[in-house]
């Protein structure tokens, strides 16, 4: 098969168990080169622990995660992931956290810089943590992600802990880094309005509960270009048919 036209991510028949209980089953999906698709559904439907299995982060009880086409076993510097909070390290500057998967002293590495200036911070490399806005640093994050140029990033709520102005700019730089990368994306959000705005297609899981795993209740694709208003009918409709589900 064309590696173009193979899907880079194939998760097959995922299921995750806490004790006795399969939290979601049976899970299967998977993303096409430079797409963004979203995972949304109630609290405590596994959104975040699907995102860890696919990550390499969590143990999983059946089924595999492939990246073009090989069994992801273990954390993978071809997949980024980056969390709801930013995770920094107090101690390092933003350059060293940027760089701290290649190790001491990686904050000289050229590609910082070039990361720095790509997420609107070349002014702050030397500064600590504490010294930088949430906004700030959930860039520095996001810069971090992108270190070794990973082909797929995955996004485990990152942009809620900002307010609505900052979360939008946020958003909106996501979607400048994918276009000019070309990385694919799986992001999990519980804001439908930031899932309909940012994706090619909006998977939605249903609600687990004792006796009933999550699954894969809708899949939704949004074939609407980007910058989208949030006043379109067309995402109104959109939003109406997850809010039905």
């Amino acid at each position: 098969m064309n590696r173009e036209l193979a899907p880079l991510l194939e998760v097959r028949g995922l299921t995750r168990r806490f004790g006795e209980r399969n939290v979601f089953d049976k899970v299967s999906f998977a993303l096409s080169r430079g797409e963004i698709v979203s995972l949304v559904g109630p609290s405590g439907c596994g959104k975040s622990t699907l995102l860890r299995a696919v990550a390499g982060l969590d143990r999983i009880a059946t089924g595999t995660v492939l990246i073009d086409g090989v069994p992801l076993l273990a954390p993978s510097p071809r997949v980024g992931m980056i969390f709801q909070e930013p995770r920094l390290l107090p101690w390092l500057s933003v350059a060293e956290n940027i760089a701290f998967a290649a190790g001491p002293h990686a904050g000289d590495d050229p590609r910082v810089d070039a990361l720095l200036a790509e997420v609107g911070l070349a002014g702050v490399r030397d500064a600590l943590p504490k010294q930088l806005s949430g906004g700030m640093a959930q860039r520095v994050a996001l810069a971090r992600g992108l270190f070794n140029e990973p082909e797929l990033l995955l996004l485990d709520e990152p942009f809620s802990a900002v307010d609505a102005i900052t979360r939008a700019r946020l958003q909106q730089l996501l979607l400048a880094l994918k276009h000019a990368r070309g990385t694919t994306v799986l992001l999990v959000t519980h804001d439908l309005d930031e899932a309909l705005s940012l994706s090619d297609r909006v998977l939605l899981l249903s609600p687990a509960g004792v006796g009933s795993p999550s699954r894969i209740a809708r899949e939704l694709p949004i074939a609407l270009q980007r910058p989208r208003n949030p006043r379109d009918a067309s995402l109104d409709a959109l939003r109406d048919v997850l809010l039905e589900m």
